[in-house]
């Protein structure tokens, strides 16, 4: 397990590293830390294999929305926390609506921190205690996902049945670029399969019209 832990304050980041080696009880825990955005892109253009960030609200160089977008554009398979001093219920919403895997408060018990984290790796997506639990599996959902527009055009073209080499195809991207940003489309949407997750968008209106063709039909076979 490796974790990205972003906030300014040198305290928070270590006693947040303390606690995140009760996420797994079988092996430790390894945790990066920076201390602004900046910092956290490049530790994050290493260290592909980073399971989770922690990113603080408040940063010096950048607000923790706009620093997820771009970790969301770069990494798109790498799922955000973000941590706030206050449970603020605009905040929250617009960082959910934004892709955000998750919203806590730093005023939480440690072992609310973990279990929430726990839920985080599972694909669900997490809110403070007097917000309940966002589980899109069991339809406990706040608001209707919202995508990027890249996003959105990997969705279309999923709609369409291409495959993740098709898709990558048509939009000039690579096989496993494609194959990170449906497993973000699947998390966003709560579901398993391709299949549901063309239903469940549908549901909320993305992809009523998918003009997207395969490679045969394209070429009028």
């Amino acid at each position: 397990m490796k974790i990205l832990v972003v906030d300014d304050h040198a305290l928070v980041r270590e006693g947040l590293s303390q606690v995140l080696q009760g996420l797994d009880g079988q092996q430790p825990t390894e945790v990066l830390q920076a201390a602004d955005c900046a910092q956290a892109l490049s530790l994050a253009s290493v260290h592909l294999d980073l399971d989770l960030v922690l990113l603080d609200y408040h940063l010096p160089d950048m607000d923790g929305l706009t620093a997820m977008g771009i970790l969301g554009e770069r990494h798109p398979e790498l799922p955000v926390v973000i941590l706030s001093g206050s449970a603020n219920p605009s905040i929250m919403r617009r960082a959910i609506q934004q892709g955000a895997a998750g919203f806590l408060t730093k005023s939480g018990l440690s072992s609310d921190l973990l279990s929430a984290l726990r839920c985080v790796l599972r694909g669900e997506v997490v809110t403070p205690r007097e917000y309940g639990s966002i589980s899109a599996p069991t339809g406990r959902v706040v608001a209707a996902p919202v995508f990027t527009q890249r996003q959105q055009d990997v969705l279309r073209l999923m709609q369409g049945g291409l495959s993740n080499r098709e898709i990558g195809d048509q939009l000039n991207l690579a096989e496993e670029t494609i194959k990170s940003h449906v497993a973000v489309i699947l998390r966003i949407l709560g579901v398993n399969t391709r299949l549901q997750a063309a239903m469940e968008a549908r549901r909320w209106g993305y992809g009523k019209s998918v003009a997207a063709q395969s490679p045969h039909q394209r070429s009028g076979q």
